[in-house]
Parts: C-alpha cells; sequence; structure tokens
C-alpha cells in the first residue's frame, strides 16, 4: 500500500505521495472530519481514501498511465448527488431523473478524475457524494469537496499508482488540538 498525504501547508494544500509533491486545493469549506462529511458542505473530508479508478476524456487526451483500472468517459456519464435517490454516489446514466453531476465538461477539470473510496461501501444517505481527486486550473482557487491538482501533476501521480494506493487527508491542525 502507498500513501499519498494532503495536507495544510501555510495558506494552501499539499499533496505529498512517495514520488512527487505538489500543491493542491480542497473544498471552499477546508477539512471536515470524515463522520461528520455531509452532502453539500463544501468541506473535503479528513480520512484514508483508497483510489478507485481513473475516468479520462478520450477527446481531450490518450488513457494515463497507471496501475489503476482506466475508463474512457462518454457524453452520458453523470454521478448521482441526490441523497434521495437509490444510485446516490454512483456513476449513472444520462439523461438521469434525479439531481446529478455531470461528468463529461465544458472545461478541462474532469478531463481525469480519481474516484476516491469515500462513502461507497455502501454509500450513506448525505455523507457526501462525488469525492474525487480531479484537475484544476490556475485561476481555480477551491473545490466543492475534492482535491484538485494541476494536469502534469496528476500525470506525474497517476504513473505509479494502483489499486493500493491511499489518498490521505491529514488535518494537522486538529490532530494537534486533540492532544
Amino acid at each position: 500500500m502507498t500513501d499519498w498525504n494532503v495536507t495544510i501547508s501555510g495558506d494552501g494544500y499539499r499533496l505529498t505521495a512517495p514520488h512527487h509533491a505538489c500543491d493542491c486545493l480542497a473544498g471552499k469549506a477546508g477539512f471536515i472530519a470524515g463522520d461528520a462529511k455531509r452532502e453539500g458542505d463544501m468541506a473535503t473530508p479528513v480520512g484514508a481514501w483508497p483510489l478507485r479508478h481513473v475516468y479520462y476524456r478520450p477527446d481531450r487526451m490518450p488513457p494515463p498511465e497507471t496501475g489503476l483500472p482506466v475508463i474512457p468517459l462518454t457524453p452520458e456519464m453523470g454521478w448521482c448527488d441526490d441523497p434521495e435517490d437509490p444510485a446516490y454516489n454512483r456513476l449513472v446514466e444520462i439523461p438521469y431523473p434525479a439531481r446529478h453531476e455531470n461528468l463529461w465538461r465544458d472545461d478541462a477539470l474532469y478531463d481525469l478524475i480519481v474516484v476516491l473510496g469515500h462513502n461507497d461501501s455502501p454509500p450513506i444517505p448525505w455523507c457526501g457524494s462525488a469525492v474525487f481527486l480531479h484537475l484544476r486550473d490556475d485561476d481555480t482557487t477551491h473545490t466543492a469537496g475534492c482535491v484538485a491538482v494541476r494536469r502534469q501533476d496528476m500525470l506525474a501521480l497517476l504513473g505509479p499508482a494502483d489499486t493500493g494506493t491511499v489518498l490521505r487527508i491529514i488535518d494537522k491542525n486538529q490532530a494537534e488540538g486533540s492532544r
């Protein structure tokens, strides 16, 4: 198992893996304890989240080199974020009757998406959905609860990643305050 750590670093966030480190973005509301995560709270959940698989935009790039399962996106792919729906925190086919997020976006933020194992085994309604590692633009200031990195950093990170890789969101301030 390989751990990647996301921590608070000065006035931002840092993702550190054994082979690569980079600045990253987190949720607008900062970090929140994983069991306190709620749908729509704009917070990134603290905890250890396995990397499940990668989606990529085949019209914009070739498949990334990685040891993770790689799936090409299609315009019909969405992610259900409706806590009242049985497909909550799952991939859905668009059009979909419940509230969902389109994974095929006009911007480049979802050209590469790593699905994290947050609230997925099984999903518990209202405990957070669509917590991904995805891309960011230079003018992006925060996410809605995901972790986001620049394209070149994502490609460097994905190279040695495999199904044993875990993304750890660590709130050192919380840990120090609880001693």
